[in-house]
């Protein structure tokens, strides 16, 4: 039998009248380990900060998924408008489908009117300093995030005969894939681009101006989400050759160097 990666035959478990998806799980652990490092490097930066991290994350979160959610139902309509669609579909979001940049975009809004209101009732540094503290934070909950869709059989790759390859079962494949039966874990290469890019993020943080890690975070993770976009067989709006998303990367790359360039360029 040929060596390869195993989808996990299962994605939810089931405890009395509770069912508990794995999906959910992985985006739960994601967002704790982003608050816990958040905390730490933003106290370990400046001092009587103690709890500001969570206090934001009240709002930040519920934001962010909110955010994760209308991006992908505005970008593939068809799923839950139309004839073919299930609008009661639209809230389940354990079956997968957070668009990443809704979730960055309105989580960061969030973010900002939470802090700036914190920063009236104490003396907290600039918003700039609080997102490169939870920067890669941000890239660990990506990266743990998705391993949930490992367990949804969902977003993988084109079709790859290698040792490291994802087996999917024939009721996963695409239209027109049913023959093939290893793809690529486009899960496992974004959860490792992601780790590599929070460890080189907190490497750089002593040598980094402000807002110049966040800078760089948006414009890291986009440049690797455009090549990895480039390698899914998942049904998405193409424009040119080119999938939506890429588009999407393409342009928050060029955005986040060009603010890092801008800093780093800067008098002090």
């Amino acid at each position: 039998m040929r060596l390869s990666i195993p989808t996990p035959a299962t994605s939810a478990v089931e405890i009395g009248p509770l069912t508990i998806h794995f999906y959910a799980l992985c985006i739960i652990a994601g967002v704790a380990v982003a608050i816990w490092l958040g905390n730490r490097r933003f106290t370990k930066a400046f001092l009587d900060v103690e709890g500001v991290v969570a206090d934001i994350a009240i709002y930040a979160i519920p934001a962010g998924v909110i955010g994760g959610r209308l991006y992908h139902v505005v970008t593939t309509p068809e799923k839950y408008f139309g004839a073919n669609g299930s609008l009661q579909d639209i809230f389940k979001v354990w079956n997968g489908g957070l668009g990443i940049w809704g979730a960055i975009a309105l989580g960061t809004l969030a973010a900002f009117f939470a802090y700036k209101k914190s920063a009236q009732k104490r003396d907290l540094p600039p918003f700039s300093d609080f997102a490169d503290a939870l920067a890669p934070g941000l890239l660990l909950a990506q990266a743990i995030g998705r391993w949930g869709n490992w367990f949804n059989g969902e977003l993988f790759g084109r079709p790859l005969d290698t040792p490291w390859a994802l087996s999917i079962p024939e009721y996963l494949r695409p239209r027109g894939f049913e023959s093939y039966s290893t793809f690529h874990p486009t899960f496992l290469y974004e959860s490792l681009w992601c780790l590599f890019l929070a460890f080189i993020l907190i490497r750089l943080t002593p040598q980094c101006r402000r807002g110049s890690l966040f800078a760089l975070y948006v414009a890291g993770y986009s440049c690797g989400r455009f090549f990895i976009e480039a390698l899914r067989i998942d049904q998405a709006h193409t424009i040119g050759g080119l999938r939506l998303n890429q588009y999407v990367s393409l342009l928050l790359c060029a955005a986040g160097t060009l603010v890092f360039t801008r800093i780093f360029t800067s008098k002090r």
